[in-house]
C-alpha cells in the first residue's frame, strides 16, 4: 500500500536530516582539531637574543597540545650615579670626596672627577642627608686597589637606570658602521649612508696603539673599573674607576668610552682604546648597537 506523506512532514524530514549532518561534520571537525599536530614553537634563543621576550610554557598539563604564549618582558635596569659636581680632569676645582661611610666624619679614601659613572649597591639616610653605596661587582685586575668602602654624597650627583652589561648572543645584523680614522683623530658613525655623528677622538699611542682592522660591537656597559698594567699590551700603571658609556669591539678589551682624565681629543693619548668627550661618548652609547660594525683605519 503506498503512503502518500504530506509536503509540510516531508520538509520537516529533510530539514532533520540537514541537522543530523551538520552536527555529524562538526564533530569531525572537533575530532580533527584535536588531532592535528601543531607545529612546534621555534626555539627560546630566537627570541631570547633579542633579550625582548620570554617564553611561558603551557598550563594544560600535557593534556592538549598548544603554542606557548610569547610575552614581552620588561627590561631589568640597575641603579648608577654620575658625577656631575667633581673637580676637573687634572683635579682642579673641588673634587666629590669618597667617604668609607656615610658621613663626613668617615676617611676619604678617593677623590671623583666630574663624569665618573658608578654602580649603586644600597642607599643609606644618615643626618638628613642620602649616601649612596658604591660597588665594584665587576672582574677587577687589582682587587687589592680597592681597600675599603665606597659612599658618595648624593648632593653632588645625578641617578641614572641601565640595563649594565650587555653582551651578543649569536649573530646579529645592523646597518649601523662606526669609522675610528686614526690619522685623522676623528670618529664617524653611520645609520646606514647617514652620518649619525662626527667626534674628535684619541687613540692610542704608539707603543699601544689602538688595532686596525674590522670589528663588531659585542659588548655595552655603562660602568668600568680600568687598571693597568696589562700584561702583555700596556706596562704602564694607571686606576681609573667608573669609565663611562664602555663599547667593546676587541676581545683584547678595546673599547670606545668615555674619557674624564684629559681633554686632549684630537691627539693620540691613549692605552689601545678610543677616548671620547663625554657627552658624545653618552650619545653615542646610547645609540649603538650590538653587532653593528667597527672599521678601524688611517
Amino acid at each position: 500500500m503506498r503512503m502518500h506523506v504530506p509536503v509540510k512532514h516531508h520538509r520537516r524530514v529533510v530539514g532533520s536530516l540537514v541537522a543530523v549532518i551538520i552536527v555529524l561534520l562538526g564533530l569531525v571537525g572537533v575530532l580533527a582539531k584535536k588531532t592535528t599536530p601543531i607545529s612546534p614553537p621555534e626555539p627560546a634563543t630566537t627570541y631570547l637574543q633579542n633579550e625582548e621576550v620570554v617564553i611561558i610554557a603551557p598550563q594544560d598539563g600535557g593534556k592538549e597540545p598548544s603554542v606557548p604564549t610569547v610575552l614581552p618582558v620588561e627590561k631589568v635596569l640597575f641603579e648608577y650615579i654620575e658625577v656631575t659636581d667633581g673637580c676637573d680632569p687634572n683635579f682642579n676645582g673641588g673634587c666629590l670626596n669618597v667617604r668609607s661611610g656615610p658621613g663626613e666624619d668617615f676617611s676619604v679614601v678617593a677623590r671623583l672627577r666630574t663624569g665618573m659613572v658608578l654602580k649603586v649597591g644600597g642607599k643609606v639616610e644618615r643626618d638628613g642627608r642620602a649616601w649612596y653605596k658604591i660597588v665594584f661587582d665587576e672582574w677587577l685586575r687589582y682587587p687589592q686597589r680597592v681597600s675599603a668602602d665606597w659612599y658618595v654624597s648624593a648632593d653632588y650627583v645625578e641617578i641614572l637606570f641601565d640595563e649594565g652589561d650587555r653582551n651578543l648572543v649569536g649573530k646579529a645584523t645592523s646597518t649601523q658602521k662606526i669609522i675610528i680614522d686614526r690619522s685623522e683623530q676623528k670618529l664617524y658613525a653611520y645609520y646606514g649612508d647617514e652620518l649619525f655623528m662626527e667626534t674628535l677622538i684619541s687613540t692610542g699611542i704608539e707603543l699601544t696603539p689602538t688595532p686596525r682592522g674590522a670589528f663588531t660591537i659585542f659588548k655595552k656597559t655603562p660602568s668600568r673599573y680600568m687598571q693597568g698594567p696589562i700584561p702583555g699590551i700596556s706596562e704602564k700603571e694607571y686606576d681609573l674607576p667608573g669609565v663611562p658609556w664602555d663599547i667593546y669591539f676587541t676581545k683584547e678589551g678595546a673599547a670606545i668610552h668615555g674619557t674624564y682624565w684629559h681633554e686632549n681629543f684630537g691627539t693620540r693619548a691613549s692605552n689601545g682604546c678610543v677616548n671620547l668627550p663625554l657627552e658624545a661618548a653618552r650619545k653615542l652609547y646610547e645609540w649603538a648597537e650590538l653587532g653593528a660594525r667597527v672599521i678601524v683605519r688611517d
